[in-house]
């Protein structure tokens, strides 16, 4: 998909890169580090949402399919990974994950 977006839709691109960069550093900050799938789902899925919001709002590229999938992965991820055990860890990966579903599906609707 390669259409531009307009100003209406450009602020979710850039609320959902401060989200991205918040679960990048979260596992410690929160502390929950230690463990490892929780640890890599948010630094991997988080710099992975940075830089395609980063990308998607300094060139204009639409691609908010992908943050929309990216973040019914984080909504899934802590059950599908196995750490929903670990409180901080699910409650960031859920909080995070149903604000860029929210922001992606909002950001879709300006394309139309």
């Amino acid at each position: 998909m390669n259409a531009t977006k307009g100003p209406l839709a450009r602020w979710q691109d850039w609320a959902i890169f401060a989200l991205a960069l918040w679960l990048a550093v979260s596992p410690w900050l929160l502390d929950y580090a230690w463990h490892a799938g929780a640890t890599a789902n948010a630094a991997l899925a988080g710099l992975a949402l940075a830089l395609a919001a980063h990308f998607e709002a300094s060139c204009e590229l639409a691609v908010d399919w992908l943050n929309l999938g990216a973040g019914l992965w984080l909504l899934a991820a802590p059950f599908l990974l196995g750490f929903d055990a670990v409180a901080l860890a699910t409650a960031t990966s859920l909080s995070v994950g149903a604000a860029v579903t929210a922001l992606a599906a909002s950001a879709l609707r300006f394309l139309r």
